[in-house]
């Protein structure tokens, strides 16, 4: 019998016999509703590998949530956690209805000792975000990040209604029902899915014209052995990163606002951690909750093949230090280690980090590769850290 594919091969008493010690979570994703109001043909959920949506409770229960509340309180008292964020996800998590999204976040709060901050915020298409929620969320102090492709025809593309009718015209709606008003403290910003035949320019002005805080530029998903769209496995072309360079060269002039892949990137540069799971080395922290109370890993994951991001754990029958021993969950924890020999020997690795954990599967040798999208990080970190240099280089030179 052949060696089984990374993880599943990974050694985790001998890694804890040297020394190693699993993070504990800090970001806990809930999944409090696993249908949606749209049929986004970009969306990892229902389009790609993982199927198990389809046996999932519509609504996380009332019980579950109950049990979710009290397992994350225990977690973060068993780490001495003061701090931990929630995100309310889905599906669309609007559909659970303003009654379950209050419940819930109260719970979660009252299970935290005294002084502890639950920093609690929500992904959403946007189409029911009405102001009867937004009350809410000032109420709770919920955090409000909305999906938007770019302008009319970039966003149709993709994030449509399942009679095919583009969604932008009320997305925009909503966005403005945030960004214009008493709410715009709520508005943690927008997350646009690149889609390379989109001008990138017209987009980023496009998702400008909101004034989002934030925007997240996210790499469509895909692996070696299901390659993403444009994207050839193998090729040495870039188009991804042809796509996002002329936005960070115009970006890293004016700030106009926080685009977290590049401040991200930047960080790494300078020698500081990543704060996210799409670059860099640092331990991944975070567990998913289903609707059914199963824990899982990123739902990222969902995009590999069918349950790669699931585990055997449940919330009523286990804690979350249960998963902090998993194989799947300790290869996302201990950076270099968890590298093929292409990436620990690359001159970007710190900063790249080999790039998002999914992208690097293979039906063949598990998730030990590089990203499919090699050749695009390679390239936009390179550009990213040698306009940084010769900007530093300027100043020095200047004193």
């Amino acid at each position: 019998m052949g060696q089984r594919p990374f993880p599943a091969s990974l050694d985790v008493e001998a890694l804890l016999a040297k020394g190693w010690k699993p993070h504990a979570f800090r970001q806990f994703i809930l999944k409090i509703h696993s249908r949606c109001d749209l049929a986004c043909r970009h969306c990892y959920v229902y389009e790609m590998a993982d199927q198990n949506w389809r046996n999932q409770p519509r609504r996380m229960s009332d019980a579950i949530a109950k049990k979710v509340a009290l397992r994350i309180g225990e977690h973060a008292s068993t780490h001495g956690l003061t701090e931990v964020d929630v995100i309310l996800h889905g599906g669309e998590p609007l559909l659970a209805g303003p009654d379950f999204i209050r419940d819930l976040v109260r719970a979660i709060r009252r299970e935290m000792d005294t002084g502890s901050a639950v920093n609690v915020s929500i992904q959403t298409n946007g189409m029911r975000l009405d102001d009867d929620f937004l009350k809410l969320f000032e109420q709770l102090g919920i955090r409000v990040g909305i999906s938007l492709d770019g302008d009319a025809a970039a966003h149709d593309r993709h994030r449509l209604f399942r009679d095919g009718r583009g969604s932008h015209a009320l997305v925009s709606e909503a966005i403005r029902r945030l960004s214009r008003s008493r709410y715009h403290g709520l508005f943690s910003g927008l997350l646009c899915t690149i889609d390379v035949r989109n001008d990138p320019l017209k987009t980023y002005d496009a998702l400008l014209s909101f004034d989002p805080p934030a925007v997240d530029f996210l790499l469509p998903h895909g692996n070696w052995s299901t390659p993403p769209p444009f994207r050839d496995a193998g090729a040495s072309s870039t188009p991804y990163a042809d796509w996002l360079i002329p936005i960070f060269d115009r970006w890293y002039r004016t700030a106009e606002t926080e685009v977290r892949l590049f401040t991200e990137i930047l960080r790494l540069i300078t020698g500081r951690p990543s704060r996210s799971e799409s670059i860099g080395l640092s331990p991944a922290l975070l567990a998913v909750v289903e609707t059914d109370g199963s824990i899982e890993q990123s739902d990222i994951l969902k995009s590999a093949y069918h349950g790669a991001s699931s585990t055997p754990l449940h919330v009523l029958r286990d804690p979350f230090d249960a998963a902090l021993r998993l194989p799947s969950l300790v290869a996302r924890q201990i950076g270099m280690d968890a590298l093929s020999p292409v990436c620990r020997e690359c001159d970007i690795v710190a900063a790249c980090g080999g790039g998002l954990y999914a992208h690097r599967y293979d039906e063949n040798s598990g998730f030990r590769n590089p990203s499919v999208y090699c050749p695009d990080l390679y390239a936009l970190v390179s550009h990213i850290h040698r306009v940084f240099a010769e900007d530093v280089a300027r100043m020095r030179g200047n004193r």
